[in-house]
């Protein structure tokens, strides 16, 4: 052992934590550094123990590099650390050392090749964020104000404001988006906090993998550790009790140390099939926020920010065709898009709605509205209590009018027909009688929001 040992022991380890405290912050310090334990230093080899294997891959894979420049400042002949793994009141783990060696002034990690059992966990067990994802490429509109809102207000909040978050939408209508946007805006703000991002699906796997290696204690360890936990799609651990019971426990344990929970799923909580129903309400507790299916004007609004961002023109004309065309989800519309403009380049021909309806066609068949007036009728019928005759009589009650309007403007807004056609549908009316009644309800759409929200909810049930 060399010269010097028990002084560093005593003194100088004390002062090396302390300035690795200064250099990584305080929470990353009490979270990773603070379970370093000093063992010895001989024959150029600094070694230290941790208690897990899961802190020692964390701590050679982010913070090595910042011990070695510390660590060198009181010891200038280190060549390697060494990190071994022991448990707290036990022995060091034979096989478990993970050394960190100087070679032409580039540290690089390499694990022992002692051990023949490997670790259950990835160095990296979420997933990375999409940098496309941000809230400056988020476009904004009545379907989705809350959801942004709510997002905006968790990435930038130094404390947690409500908890969880729950988004739920349909496919392709920004849910990860938000998840990832959050992820980088928290990045940005404060890049000391611990922020993971991964599918239920693959938080189900790593599960599995603690099970199949006997190491759930590393499991539960590196997800209650975090600050911020996204959980991406949580609909698939339905029907699956194992996953749920530890997700359930994992959710319990971050809410009580007051850590941020974000989830998305394509149902509400209280509709989601197969989840036991304490988990449910405990997904319900916090802001549950709907992503509605977008308005026209929002598809126009996406569709001329990812024109921008592409840096091609699209005329207007265009955009305005596949605003009303394709309504099903915004990853398709993108979709469409970038093959319209990719046609454009290789073929060498212009942009127009007469080569969207070719090059898209397939697209654009498979998102034509196969519903009816005489659906919608129903629909709004059944909704209000009325009679089914009244689409088409000339009451002018307003418990009769008020319904008539609506389903001519549901009519307008979800079929193809144009307005002499929807008037022939209500009783042979003019068609200046339907304008009348699209720009009312657009009025009292704006003015009244529950009445805005009762517009929305018989287009889903209409859609489903």
């Amino acid at each position: 052992m060399e010269k010097g040992f028990e002084d560093f022991g005593e003194k100088k380890w004390p002062s090396l934590k302390k300035d690795l405290k200064k250099i990584v912050g305080e929470t990353a310090y009490n979270n990773w550094i603070k379970h370093l334990n000093f063992i010895s230093f001989e024959n150029k080899t600094l070694s230290f123990s941790v208690p897990t294997k899961f802190l020692r891959d964390w701590i050679v894979n982010n913070y090595a590099d910042k011990v070695k420049v510390e660590a060198i400042k009181y010891f200038k002949t280190i060549e390697t650390i060494k990190f071994l793994v022991k448990p707290v009141g036990g022995r060091v783990v034979p096989g478990t050392a993970r050394s960190i060696k100087d070679n032409d002034n580039h540290w690089k990690s390499s694990l022992d090749i002692r051990t023949t059992q490997p670790s259950a966990y990835p160095n990296e067990f979420g997933a990375p964020l999409d940098p496309r994802f941000t809230f400056d490429n988020f476009v904004v509109g009545k379907p989705n104000e809350l959801a942004f809102a709510a997002a905006e207000r968790i990435a930038e909040a130094d404390k947690v404001s409500f908890n969880p978050l729950f988004l739920y939408g349909g496919v392709g209508l920004g849910k990860t988006h938000l998840m990832h946007a959050i992820g980088w805006k928290i990045k940005e703000l404060n890049p000391e906090r611990k922020v993971i991002y991964l599918s239920a699906e693959k938080f189900m796997y790593q599960f599995v993998r603690a099970l199949r290696y006997k190491d759930t204690s590393a499991f539960k360890e590196q997800f209650r550790s975090i600050d911020v936990l996204m959980i991406d799609d949580v609909q698939f651990i339905s029907g699956k009790d194992n996953t749920q019971e530890e997700f359930f426990h994992t959710f319990n344990a971050l809410i009580e140390q007051n850590k941020q929970i974000v989830i998305s799923a394509d149902k509400s909580p209280s509709d989601l099939d197969g989840v036991q129903e304490r988990l449910k309400s405990r997904l319900g507790c916090g802001l549950v926020a709907d992503i509605h299916p977008t308005t026209y004007e929002l598809r126009l609004g996406i569709l001329i920010e990812k024109a921008h961002k592409r840096g091609v023109e699209i005329p207007p004309k265009v955009l305005e065709f596949l605003s009303h065309r394709i309504v099903s989800n915004v990853r398709e519309m993108e979709g469409a898009l970038n093959r319209l403009v990719a046609h454009a380049t290789l073929v060498g021909t212009s942009i127009t709605v007469e080569t969207a309806q070719v090059v898209l066609q397939d697209l654009l068949k498979s998102n034509n509205k196969k519903i009816t007036i005489e659906e919608i009728q129903k629909k709004v019928a059944e909704h209000f209590n009325i009679r089914l005759t009244d689409m088409h009589s000339p009451r002018r009650s307003r418990s009769v009018a008020r319904p008539r309007q609506i389903a001519m403007y549901l009519a307008k807004s979800i079929t193809s027909r144009s307005l002499p056609e929807i008037g022939r549908k209500f009783g042979g009316r003019d068609h200046t009688t339907v304008m009348h009644a699209v720009k009312k309800i657009e009025e009292l759409k704006h003015q009244d929001n529950n009445f805005n929200e009762d517009i929305e909810l018989l287009k889903r049930l209409i859609d489903s």
